[in-house]
């Protein structure tokens, strides 16, 4: 017989055996509940996965929205960086590096009809720089080409939800008042600014959008009194893991006055957490896999029980040791793969309509998203599937080593 008909006879018993008989019914629900608790195991990994997979990338998206891959500080807090535009000229020809752009962030304060708020300004290069394209595509309302005109009433972009609460919509004026004011003799005087808002943004993240406004970093400096000096210098590179890297240049490069952060550093906290999580995730949905590995090793030890005789009886025709231990491993891989197709259908689709209907809502003032993002990965799908069949694999060893010791002679003298 050849190799390929051997294969075939041994997929084809057993094939066989997994189908119920009447007397078999125990062996044929413990083979139904395997099948559902790899696919159950599969699904419960996919889904974890993708939500763990979800939280990242949107919290990477958003929080890069608002932050540099690298970010140049000065280390002790002083009247900003001078010489801003000679030393963005000289960080833009480092290795890797794709976009330099100045920032000046202070805090203000929007007083408006309805309600006033506190906010973070942060003044950013209004042209066609990385700073002003990764606003445009969270752009909701309006334009950023404003920001650019020197008028006498300057143009601000605010979240959305800021604009909500102060009830400041498209077009309406702003008083922003900054307490880095004149400086008089019973201490610093506020100084009060109009400001036209030219747009609104929406990013989804909670803190951005109830907390941020943008305008030029002219208008920033005139708010915040001060000269042609910037606080930060903020970097964008083509490969966002090698922020480290840039950073450690970058700060070499811009002297020892100043210093270079990145934003896998300022975010540390966070992922960790969700590292964290995901490992703790994969450990304990992966003991569902554990436990339908136990019912394929029961389901299997019954079956070499039950069928004891037919082992006998193929044995005494001919049948190989190998053949009757791959009839059984057969039998395990077969479980375990229709399992692990069932999981992974389930496991995608539930993430596909979730993503989309946005199932699970979030309560954006305590988890900064309105709701729970799915990201499944086919690479996670690739090595769940192959986890659960090797799981799946090693149940079945010890019942199909047990098949080949049964004695033909011994399990045929009285029947």
């Amino acid at each position: 017989m050849s190799a390929d008909r051997r294969g075939r006879f041994e997929f084809f018993v057993a094939a066989r055996y997994l189908k119920a008989k009447r007397k078999q019914t125990v062996i044929s629900i413990i083979t139904v509940i395997s099948v559902i608790g790899v696919a159950a195991g599969v699904m419960a990994l996919v889904i974890a996965l993708a939500i763990n997979n979800g939280f990242r990338t949107t919290l990477e998206r958003n929080l890069l929205g608002a932050t540099a891959h690298v970010t140049i500080l000065e280390k002790q807090p002083g009247y900003g960086i001078e010489n801003w535009r000679e030393l963005s000229g000289r960080l833009r020809k480092l290795p890797r590096v794709t976009g330099v752009a100045p920032s000046l962030y202070g805090s203000v304060f929007l007083a408006s009809p309805l309600q006033s708020e506190g906010a973070v300004l942060k003044g950013i290069a209004p042209g066609s720089g990385h700073q002003a394209e990764d606003l445009r595509r969270s752009l909701k309302e309006g334009s950023l080409e404003p920001l650019g005109e020197d008028t006498r009433i300057p143009g601000i972009v605010l979240g959305a939800r800021l604009a909500a609460r102060t009830g400041l919509p498209l077009k309406s004026v702003a008083t922003v008042i900054s307490p880095q004011g004149e400086l008089t003799p019973f201490g610093p005087k506020p100084s009060y600014h109009r400001m036209r808002v030219v747009g609104i943004f929406e990013t989804g993240f909670y803190e951005l959008d109830s907390a941020w406004a943008f305008t030029s970093v002219r208008a920033a400096q005139r708010v915040l009194g001060l000269q042609d000096v910037v606080n930060a210098i903020e970097l964008k590179i083509d490969d966002i893991n090698r922020a480290p890297e840039v950073a450690g240049e970058a700060e070499k490069l811009a002297g020892p006055k100043l210093a270079a952060t990145h934003w896998i550093e300022q975010n540390r906290q966070i992922f960790n957490a969700l590292r964290m999580e995901k490992a703790v995730t994969i450990v304990t949905i992966g003991l569902i896999e554990l436990v339908a590995a136990l019912n394929i090793l029961i389901a299997l030890v019954m079956m070499v029980m039950e069928k004891h005789r037919d082992i006998a009886i193929l044995m005494s025709m001919g049948a190989q040791h190998q053949q009757i231990r791959r009839i059984f491993l057969y039998q395990g891989v077969l479980i375990g793969a229709v399992g692990t197709a069932v999981g992974l259908a389930a496991g995608y689709t539930l993430c596909y309509l979730a993503e989309r209907y946005r199932w699970i809502r979030l309560d954006e003032e305590v988890y900064a998203l309105s709701y729970v993002p799915f990201d499944p990965r086919w690479v996670d799908g690739v090595w769940i599937a192959a986890a659960a069949l090797l799981v799946s694999l090693l149940a079945t060893l010890y019942p199909a080593r047990s098949a080949t010791r049964i004695a033909p002679a011994e399990s045929l003298r009285y029947e």
